[in-house]
């Protein structure tokens, strides 16, 4: 029994009829498209596949995507303002900020929903940034 679902992804309206079990980062990728939401673990808890779901950071693994119906996601592809990055991605790219980078686009979406509320400094200097690991 398909249900018919209407999700805002970053500023676009997707409606597809899907399977009550599928979840969000499913419908993300494979309905919608958008492949920078990774599938890390498949236990939720890696975080690559963190996106913003009406203002609040969810591991899109652990949501239907049936419960999404009528919410506003977005996602790592959303961060960015048309061809100019927002101030974390920019930062990142500037400072070389990942490793093997499959579960960044993860990370930066949770960052990047709480810097909203903070400033993000244009610029760092290696003498000012923090050796610690963020939680």
């Amino acid at each position: 029994m398909r249900r018919r679902v209407a999700v805002t992804i970053n500023g676009t309206k997707h409606e597809h009829e899907v399977e009550p079990r599928m979840l969000l980062v499913q419908y993300i990728r494979d309905v919608a498209g958008l492949t920078g939401t990774h599938v890390g673990c498949d236990t939720s808890n890696c975080g690559a596949c963190t996106v913003e779901l009406d203002g609040h950071s969810v591991k899109s693994c652990t949501v239907f995507a049936v419960q999404a119906d009528g919410a506003q996601v977005t996602t790592i592809e959303g961060l960015a303002n048309g061809s100019t990055l927002h101030p974390l991605q920019k930062a990142f790219w500037d400072e070389h900020g990942l490793q093997c980078g499959f579960c960044t686009p993860g990370r930066r979406s949770d960052w990047g929903s709480r810097a909203t509320s903070a400033a993000v400094p244009a610029t760092t200097t290696s003498s000012s940034r923090s050796r610690r690991r963020p939680r």
